[in-house]
């Protein structure tokens, strides 16, 4: 059917409602995202369409990661007039038992993370069968959860609740009605209005914000291109892929309203060439919007033409840098140039070039629908709306999490990431991927925005979140990252390619134990000088791991320098591993686990630890229930 009118977007919608909330039988959604099938859903998945292969009283469905990771794979059953009931870790061993325990109402309770209402919908107006439902006794609501809490879904609101695959289910949950709305009743400078309002800024790192972009390369005169930058390259970092992977048509229907905001009949989305299911979606996405008139020429019969092609990244990090992602576009070495000349003015092929990243414009159609008012009443007087975070590291709970901007990092950190694990010492948080800042304890009341994490010298960047705990050293997280900076840098410029260089030098020499005193002065100069004169924000960012934690782990470099030790037991020339006899009770599960058979005693007994076989692999280190074993 090709959709002309929000009628029609109404009448697929009734269709198709009837068939996803059947009044007969019931709907397994098993989460299909990376995260879900890395823990086993892919043959859960299969295991369950071998039972039930056809629409016979249960459907087989896939949806997106609905963020909790840790609990992979998740598996939604509903059924019309009763709410949904998550259930976690379902394994190909127990599909089939998970779809009997909902059938026969067992709700084995170990089994079930909650349930939930259905899915907030962007329009109020949505026919919500669920809605009014009595709930299951005894079994939490999603909301209710501390991992979902605090969460605002805006551009997560449909990733894992809906088929990736299916068109028909994002038209269900007010998709496509932002854009029909853009092209019959507003003009460009309305949609413009809009976006500047609602307080919208690039969710790539830049932080800029999107209207006022929008608006420059509205401006200026030439074929515009609408870019979307999907080469996601921080360690850690998954928002962008989990969006592709959870709701790609979001992203289609963004970047389809900001090509009527500045008259662009071309786009493209340039997507890391790791992510091959995003990818595969992602084209699934485009050939349906294109057979439905939302995509192609004479769009609604407006005569407004837009075509969207994919081009897959190398995977060079430098290329989420927007004129080296240009670059490589363009059939070129991706290499950044001079900022003189904006992309808005001449950016891809000379031409004006609008760039967002995939979290910014997914935000884009519920903020048409909704209101430039609804938007920017969320978040802080210079960071508006919700921010999406892949929270990583020695955390409880990691998963993908979306909140409102001003939340405080504790929250984050200890309310929905339930904390660090195994009762160790919280130490620092790292915000905005390999060039962000490390964040001691002392600063974890702070709110979440652009501006506040600058003053404590990190940065938000695409929304990396790592968790570090006692046993982390910090010096050789800033050594870690910047070795991945110095492979990732294009060597174009002096300041980056050689400073970068250096930086790493001296952090390998003092994590080896051969550290000299100057060395952290000599850090601190250099790191200047790379903020100053680097060409790109790969180079002018690069040094903030180092010059953070120098600031605010200072003793842990001057330990590593002159005492010649690394408390953290991670530089393995700097410590050794010793048993405590008096807190040793002789389990024997450190000497049973120990590769090298190095620990020997009685049982019952405190054991010994020979250095000369030992070779500091840390396994009796996390063994050990009793914390006898210690680093000396």
């Amino acid at each position: 059917m090709k959709i002309q009118s929000v009628k029609d977007l109404e009448n697929i919608s009734q269709m198709y409602s009837k068939k996803l909330y059947t009044p007969d039988g019931i709907k397994v959604n098993i989460g299909m995202a990376s995260c879900g099938i890395a823990a086993g859903a892919e043959a859960s998945y299969s295991k369950a369409l071998e039972k039930f292969p056809g629409d016979n009283g249960v459907r087989i469905c896939q949806t997106g990661c609905i963020g909790f990771c840790e609990l992979e794979p998740l598996v939604e059953i509903l059924e019309t007039g009763k709410p949904r009931v998550i259930y976690k870790n379902i394994t190909e061993d127990k599909i089939l038992d998970a779809i009997e325990d909902y059938q026969q109402a067992h709700f084995k309770k170990k089994w079930i993370l909650g349930q939930m209402r259905d899915p907030r919908c962007v329009l109020e107006d949505i026919p919500n069968p669920l809605a009014k439902v009595e709930p299951f006794e005894g079994i939490p609501f999603l909301e209710d959860i501390p991992f979902y809490s605090k969460q605002v879904k805006i551009a997560l609101r449909n990733c894992g609740y809906i088929d990736p695959d299916s068109i028909e289910e994002y038209i269900v949950k007010g998709g496509y009605a932002a854009f029909i709305k853009a092209l019959h009743e507003m003009d460009a400078a309305k949609i413009i209005k809009v976006v500047k309002e609602s307080g919208l800024r690039g969710r790539g790192g830049g932080g800029f914000p999107a209207g006022i972009k929008w608006a420059t390369c509205a401006k200026h005169d030439g074929d515009r291109y609408i870019i979307c930058n999907a080469d996601e390259g921080d360690p850690g970092a998954y928002m962008d892929r989990s969006i592709l992977e959870g709701d790609p048509h979001s992203v289609l229907e963004g970047m389809l309203i900001a090509a009527v905001a500045i008259g662009s009949g071309q786009g493209y989305m340039y997507v890391r060439n790791e992510y091959p299911l995003a990818v595969k979606r992602l084209i699934t996405a485009i050939r349906q919007a294109e057979s439905c008139g939302l995509l192609g020429d004479n769009i609604a019969g407006t005569g407004f033409s837009f075509h969207i092609k994919i081009s897959t990244g190398a995977g060079a990090f430098v290329c989420g840098e927007s004129t080296a992602l240009m670059a490589s576009l363009e059939g070129n070495v991706g290499r950044p140039r001079a900022k003189y000349v904006h992309t808005v003015e001449k950016g891809f092929r000379e031409s004006p070039s609008n760039l967002n990243n995939v979290e910014t414009y997914a935000n884009v159609p519920p903020i048409l629908l909704k209101g430039a008012k609804w938007y920017a009443g969320m978040g802080t007087e210079h960071s508006k709306g919700t921010k999406v975070f892949s929270l990583v590291g020695k955390i409880k709970n990691t998963g993908l999490v979306e909140v409102p901007m001003g939340i405080s990092l504790k929250e984050i950190v200890s309310d929905i990431g339930g904390g660090v694990p195994k009762k160790k010492q919280f130490k620092a948080v790292q915000t905005g991927g390999p060039s962000g800042g490390c964040i001691p304890g002392r600063f974890m009341n702070i709110s979440v925005d652009y501006q506040k994490l600058a003053e404590v010298g990190s940065i938000m960047g695409s929304g990396g979140m790592i968790v570090m705990d006692q046993d982390t050293c910090m010096v050789d997280v800033a050594r870690y990252f910047m070795d991945f900076l110095k492979e990732e840098s294009c060597g174009q410029c002096n300041p980056c390619r050689e400073g970068i260089t250096q930086v790493l030098n001296i952090l390998t020499d003092i994590c080896a134990g051969n550290g000299k005193e100057g060395d952290i002065e000599l850090l601190e100069e250099l790191g200047s000088m790379i903020q100053k004169f680097s060409l790109c924000g790969l180079g002018t960012s690069a040094p903030n791991p180092v010059l953070t934690t120098i600031l605010y782990f200072r003793d842990e470099y001057e330990s590593h320098i002159r005492d010649k030790k690394c408390s953290a037991g991670v530089c393995k020339n700097l410590f050794h591993y010793e048993i405590d006899e008096e807190a040793c009770t002789g389990c024997t599960l450190c000497a049973k686990r120990c590769p090298q058979e190095a620990i020997t005693g009685e049982k019952k007994e405190p054991h010994t630890l020979e250095q000369d076989k030992c070779i500091k692999c840390g396994i009796c280190y996390d063994a050990c229930k009793f914390d006898a074993i210690a680093i000396r």
